[in-house]
């Protein structure tokens, strides 16, 4: 399940940098101009997980496989992007193509790094990204009203209803409004799916603090923090060139002598990739045995049936049974063994939805 949420921006603000520092499998470029980013790269990035760690400490499988996200960086947007500006439509249509969005937003003053936008504004950077991306959406919806308004003639319920819809979308982003703000479900969100509006994909967003607000946060963090609560999102504060220096360093020990230097418990990259999972609304259920342990990601709300399809496809195909024993009984009784004599361990159907830290065993036949 190759989900993507995509890093964007305003040039400059650290998007490059925060990508180096959370790909394991892939280097951006990070350079102080303009446009250093024009294709955008991928890396691929196990998400942190104690449970999977704790259920290997138990099973001593031959290996370890977490389940992973893919982030994307992409160049940095400019105002105008909507109509072109700073090769803003491919950029655009990069966003386009991930399934959310990471919004760096620089909150420290440098006055070595350069800067167009004038003083720092965090409020000021976020409306400049979230307009472009407005405006685009502006103009897809637009677009979908006048090819709707020939299917009107025919007077068919569904159509009517996704004109509504799409007047609404279109009266929401006049005012300068995202559309994930209307929370679209059911009907009306397939209304607008064709269309893949920039602002309906959910967002997080990133403070990049300089090194006197890692802990604490500073006057610019906190007014971002503000807005970004008013609009039901999150923001992870963290210094992104100190993150990066983190994965430069290999001996855990080192890392942990790094972390006590700056009061740290863990990386901030740890903390923007699981809100980043859960941002995407995934869940990890986990396969545990003496080859391997290994977690596994799906949507939240999947039935047993669709979880073991990102197995195999076959799994779902010819599915019978799921044997589902959950995290804490595990972790309780210390093997399936010890789960099954003492009755926590389950025989689910295909309607039994599947929970965050199910460990599962698929009966299947094909």
């Amino acid at each position: 399940m190759a989900l993507q949420a995509g890093i964007v921006g305003l040039p400059n603000v650290g998007k490059s940098t925060l990508f180096n520092a959370v790909s394991n499998s892939a280097k951006a470029q990070a350079s102080n101009y303009r446009f250093c980013t024009i294709e955008p790269n991928v890396g691929q990035v196990d998400v942190p997980d104690e449970r999977l760690a704790k259920l290997a400490e138990l099973v001593q499988p031959q290996r370890i496989i977490p389940t992973t996200i893919e982030f994307v960086d992409i160049a940095g947007l400019v105002k105008g992007a909507s109509k072109g500006e700073g090769l803003g439509n491919k950029f655009l249509a990069n966003i386009r193509e991930v399934d959310a969005i990471v919004h760096v937003i620089r909150c420290f003053e440098d006055e070595n790094i350069l800067r167009d936008e004038g003083p720092i504004n965090p409020i000021a950077d976020k409306d400049i990204i979230d307009t472009e991306l407005q405006l685009k959406d502006l103009e897809s919806v637009e677009k979908k009203i006048q090819r709707q308004e020939k299917l009107m003639k025919t007077g068919d319920a569904k159509v009517k209803n996704a004109m509504a819809v799409l007047q609404q979308c279109l009266t929401h982003l006049s005012d300068g409004k995202n559309i994930r703000a209307l929370k679209l479900e059911g009907e009306d969100r397939e209304a607008i799916a064709d269309i893949f509006l920039l602002t309906d994909k959910p967002v997080l967003y990133v403070a990049n603090v300089d090194e006197a607000a890692l802990l604490t946060g500073n006057k610019y963090s906190d007014a971002l923090v503000k807005a970004a609560t008013e609009e039901g999102a999150q923001v992870i504060v963290m210094n992104n060139s100190i993150e990066a220096q983190i994965t430069e360093l290999e001996a855990q020990e080192d890392k942990e002598l790094f972390f006590a230097e700056y009061g740290l418990t863990e990386p901030g990259l740890n903390r923007l990739i699981r809100s980043a999972y859960k941002l995407l609304d995934l869940a990890t259920y986990f396969t545990a045995g003496v080859q391997e342990v290994r977690a596994w990601t799906i949507h939240k709300g999947w039935k047993a049936p669709q979880a073991a399809s990102v197995i195999h496809t076959d799994f779902e195909k010819g599915f019978i049974k799921a044997e589902v024993i959950a995290y804490n009984d595990y972790i309780q009784y210390k093997s399936e063994a010890a789960c099954r004599e003492n009755g926590k361990l389950r025989i689910e159907g295909k309607e039994y939805i599947v929970h965050d830290g199910d460990v599962m065993h698929f009966r299947f036949n094909v």
